[in-house]
């Protein structure tokens, strides 16, 4: 059973080092051809971004493989070795604080240098070292909490139900939900500042925009996004009494009302056809199906790994195996966000004007350093939203008939689209 665990898992580790592969060398060629979107200066560095990002990205694969051939064939039974297995909630508590440690102290590195290495060079990030180290201290005190109760009510549920999985997944799509929920007003404050946009024209014309679908938010608020990076962005976080306007304040810099207007229009498109709600669905389905398939995993399984399995290493094992599962349904989910995207661009040209959702398309491109090209295979496993090409062609723009000067004249009244980022990749999205 372990010799075919392992080697699923290696067909997958090494499908995602193969698309890397393939996505910097498409890169690579693309960039020598004539550019889109944007002048030729800066095409060449959106495209050099994107292969840096890439690069790291095929080596962070590459060490996850390493990392969970070491789990499965020893670093288990180590974990196992350093706390006394006596099969309690506690030492399950410990075992999954100590797998999750490894973890991120393998992966600390990747962040630093994409933070401070990429981000830096191509003049994206804005964040500290004191910055980064107080947001890392956050982070894992949120952890230890929230996290470790987690631990300990799902350890209880594997140790007293024979159906755990089934209950487990229960407990953790409820945990889903509730987060969805508690994020902008709890969780979200407690890394960034967030101000009620100040009464005027524009907070009118949102709330005008707003009620004219039938949407109502617990208010608008500006984030201080600039402390940690230069991107542009903005969104509708939270579910029922909870949902929040948040605009960056970077965005609000760089557009005009009738751009941002233009922005919520297409997010607005989301709310009117219930996609969030669908993606709870499809949230739902991956994560039931990911329970019942690793909560059948065989104790021989843990026999071949010179393991005890309690509660803690089946748990491990299954954060272990979830990107696996995850990869085999990313096409299907990507392929349906994908859809949601056109029918709310259509539905944001509608309300702020198709040319509008044009400029404000190929503005992203610019602001972003966003290269407007990806093999098809990123696109096709990892792209939440379609390519800017595709999105303009739709809306009726044809991208490769446009010469742009090496420093273009934006129009000053179309709409940014702004990002919502599943995967590094997908750099053209809209939410």
């Amino acid at each position: 059973m372990l010799e075919m665990v392992v080697l699923g898992y290696t067909l997958y580790a090494f499908v995602r080092i193969y698309i890397s592969i393939m996505q910097i060398g498409y890169i690579n060629d693309e960039k020598r051809r004539d550019p889109v979107l944007m002048s030729a200066s800066k095409y060449l560095v959106a495209a050099n971004y994107a292969v840096a990002k890439e690069k790291l990205s095929l080596l962070e694969n590459f060490v996850d493989y390493l990392m969970f051939l070491w789990w499965v064939m020893f670093g288990f039974g180590w974990m196992q070795g350093l706390i006394d297995v006596d099969g309690g909630i506690v030492n399950s508590v410990m075992f999954l604080f100590g797998f999750f440690a490894v973890n991120f102290i393998v992966s600390l590195p990747f962040s630093l240098y994409q933070t401070f290495k990429i981000d830096e060079d191509f003049k994206f990030n804005k964040t500290t070292p004191k910055l980064y180290i107080i947001d890392q201290i956050k982070s894992m005190a949120m952890f230890i909490i929230i996290g470790g109760a987690i631990f300990a009510l799902l350890s209880w549920i594997v140790v007293s139900y024979d159906s755990w999985w089934l209950w487990g997944f229960v407990l953790l799509f409820s945990l889903a939900v509730i987060v969805n929920i508690i994020y902008p007003t709890i969780i979200a404050p407690i890394f960034n500042k967030f101000n009620p946009l100040e009464e005027g024209e524009l907070r009118d014309a949102i709330v005008s925009l707003m009620e004219s679908v039938g949407l109502k938010s617990d208010g608008i608020f500006v984030m201080d996004a600039s402390k940690r990076d230069s991107r542009l962005n903005a969104y509708f976080g939270g579910l029922g009494k909870s949902k929040r306007v948040v605009l960056f304040d970077t965005l609000i810099a760089k557009l005009n009302k009738d751009e941002l207007l233009a922005v919520l229009g297409h997010e607005l498109g989301h709310f009117s056809h219930g996609d969030i709600w669908k993606n709870i669905a499809l949230m739902g389905g991956l994560l039931f199906t990911s329970f019942f398939l690793l909560g059948h995993l065989p104790d021989e399984l843990f026999t071949a790994m010179s393991t005890i399995p309690n509660a803690g290493i089946k748990i491990a094992m299954m954060i272990l195996l979830l990107p696996l599962i995850s990869f085999i349904f990313t096409p299907i989910m990507s392929f349906v966000s994908r859809h949601n995207e056109y029918a709310a661009d259509e539905f944001g040209s509608q309300m702020g004007g198709r040319e509008n959702l044009i400029s404000a398309l190929m503005k992203l491109v610019t602001e972003n350093k966003a290269f407007p090209k990806s093999h098809p295979l990123v696109i096709f496993f990892y792209y939440t939203h379609p390519p800017i090409i595709e999105r303009l062609k739709e809306l009726g723009y044809d991208a490769s008939n446009t010469i742009i000067a090496e420093e273009p004249t934006l129009p000053t009244d179309g709409i940014f689209a702004f990002v919502d980022r599943d995967d590094d990749r997908d750099d053209n999205a809209t939410k």
